[in-house]
């Protein structure tokens, strides 16, 4: 495939935009308070090793699970994960089983105590003072408060340039209900798609919605969380697992989960450390804190020992609510073709290009975030295994898309493309995954760039 932006063309940019004195300062956000916050976090840390140091100051800011930017020491950037350096081990409580949580599991903390916290591992900034730390920010943050036009907004008050899509473009790509309605309005194919709110549910049940949805969509049946990255909380229901499937599914999509006391007692003392453990993880589990009736739980030991508690005196069952949670959840139906994803840019001018298109092949049926992250749970492909003149079809629906939303600066857009060559845009994100083996620099590298040449174009 010819090139889109050569070598030459990247040159030209670097001694185009060469600082006359001293690199210009780019600070680098990550983290955040959203599911993905280790994604960003990985993400964050591509960025900065990345950025080419001969233009570039990078400033690492971690904002944490609370919203508190951090002036982050850069040797913390290359922890494993953000719960292995934050909250530092010295202020975690003790946990004989070994639980590492986040900073919201110490619950509510006094000034003085988040201070100390803070630096430990660098120096808390507040809005009103970045000017005087970066001239430009670079998002490297997922989900809320970082896709979703709330940190957009803080910037654009303060009036700093950042990357990627303004205030408006960025609430519409993380709103996945909306989205559906934006595109059937631009005559972009879509799925059948049925929008479950969260109080509907719990007043309706769940019976309601299954036969609302056999009708509507049919199966196989795609649930989703609405306002998710792609990857999270995605399952798909065929006909044969029936109506408790449905329940749990959507159940897990809004991060709600009931534990009966049949299935506590049928695990031993380490499965049910292995069960806290998953139900932990806020990329595959409800997270903390989590509410359970009007009581509130911060820590997993907690946890552990209420649930013990309860079921020593009583057989009802235990419904546990994340404060992570989802005001919808999204049933769509199941698309059957190859699945892609396409990382759109704008040139100088303004004007948006695609570049080629990468097929995901996959062991799962679903792209999830295990399959999405993890090596060798899927393959990709680049461009899609596909003729030409499907892939420029793919390539200018994408484009069509990205303008229709008025996107800037780039995106990544996910879709399928059928047998008969109808094209399927699902999932359009205003900010991509910053991993090495990430969409974004995978295929940049399809057209001879490498991440320090492409973070510069950005």
């Amino acid at each position: 495939m010819k090139p889109i932006i050569t070598h030459t063309k990247i040159h030209q940019i670097i001694k185009n935009t060469k600082p006359i004195f001293d690199p210009m300062k780019i600070a680098i956000f990550f983290g955040g308070p959203s599911r993905e916050r280790e994604i960003s976090f990985a993400g964050g840390r591509t960025v900065y090793d990345n950025l080419d140091k001969s233009l570039f100051t990078p400033i690492p800011i971690f904002v944490d699970s609370n919203r508190n930017f951090i002036l982050l020491d850069w040797n913390f950037i290359y922890k494993g994960t953000i719960r292995d350096f934050y909250p530092p081990i010295q202020d975690v409580p003790d946990s004989p089983n070994q639980f590492q949580v986040y900073i919201e599991s110490l619950g509510a903390l006094e000034e003085d105590q988040l201070t100390q916290i803070i630096s430990r591992v660098g120096k808390k900034i507040e809005p009103k003072d970045f000017s005087q730390y970066f001239d430009f920010a670079f998002l490297s943050l997922h989900g809320s408060f970082g896709e979703d036009g709330q940190i957009q907004a803080l910037l654009e008050s303060l009036s700093l340039p950042y990357s990627g899509s303004g205030i408006r473009a960025s609430s519409i790509g993380m709103d996945k209900a909306f989205q559906k309605k934006m595109m059937a309005g631009g005559n972009f194919e879509c799925p059948e798609v049925m929008v479950i709110p969260k109080k509907q549910w719990e007043f309706q049940g769940a019976r309601h919605f299954f036969e609302r949805a056999i009708q509507t969509i049919g199966f196989p049946i795609v649930i989703r969380p609405a306002n998710q990255g792609s990857s999270i909380g995605v399952r798909i229901i065929n006909e044969e697992e029936g109506f408790k499937s449905f329940e749990e599914a959507v159940q897990a999509a809004f991060f709600f989960q009931t534990i009966t006391k049949k299935q506590w007692n049928e695990l031993n003392s380490k499965d049910k450390i292995d069960f806290i453990r998953t139900l932990s993880d806020i990329r595959e589990g409800i997270g903390f804190p989590l509410s359970i009736e009007d009581e509130i739980i911060y820590h997993p030991e907690a946890l552990l020992s209420h649930i013990n508690q309860h079921f020593s005196i009583s057989t009802e069952s235990i419904e546990l609510k994340g404060h992570l949670s989802e005001a919808r959840v999204i049933l769509e139906e199941f698309i059957d073709g190859q699945e892609f994803s396409c990382i759109v840019i704008q040139r100088e001018n303004q004007q948006a290009i695609a570049l080629p298109p990468t097929e995901i092949i996959k062991g799962n049926e679903v792209f999830d975030y295990r399959s999405k992250y993890l090596a060798g749970l899927s393959r990709k492909e680049t461009p899609i295994r596909l003729p030409i003149d499907r892939i420029e079809a793919i390539r200018a629906e994408c484009v069509r898309l990205f303008n229709y939303l008025e996107f800037d600066v780039y995106a990544r857009i996910d879709g399928f493309i059928k047998k008969d060559g109808t094209i399927f845009l699902n999932d359009p994100n205003t900010t991509s995954g910053m991993l090495p083996s990430s969409f974004f620099f995978h295929q940049a590298a399809e057209i001879g760039l490498n991440p320090s040449q492409f973070l510069t174009y950005i």
